[in-house]
């Protein structure tokens, strides 16, 4: 389940990507498609974070943690495209998305033990 959760936030990101350069290139419809692909995705991110949750014997805060800064991390997602698709300033919902970023990253693999990377 750790694949599957990794795989649909890294297609996620990716797609994220992608929909923002093709905002910018000016296919609306283009960014439009790819937005709704990337919802369907948000739903496999949230089933297979919730999937993961339940399969560690004893939750911490650390987890919970995790599970609301990466729904902060898809709430900005949307924020981002949506203020692209209008031309207002997401400057600041960038600053947050790095900030969340770096700490789902930190505590996913590094801080948690079901990570590949835990060394604790």
């Amino acid at each position: 389940m750790i694949h599957g959760h990794v795989t649909a936030w890294a297609l996620a990101l990716i797609l994220f990507i992608v929909a923002l350069l093709l905002q910018s290139g000016g296919k609306a419809k283009g960014a439009k498609i790819v937005q709704m692909i990337l919802r369907v995705l948000y739903l496999l991110i949230i089933a297979t974070g919730v999937g993961l949750l339940f399969m560690v014997s004893n939750i911490s805060v650390m987890y919970i943690l995790k599970a609301v800064v990466g729904l902060w991390i898809i709430g900005l997602f949307e924020m981002i495209l949506s203020r692209a698709a209008n031309k207002r300033r997401t400057s600041v919902f960038w600053i947050q998305f790095i900030i969340a970023w770096a700490l789902v990253l930190y505590l996913g693999f590094v801080e948690l033990p079901m990570s590949i990377l835990y060394v604790k």
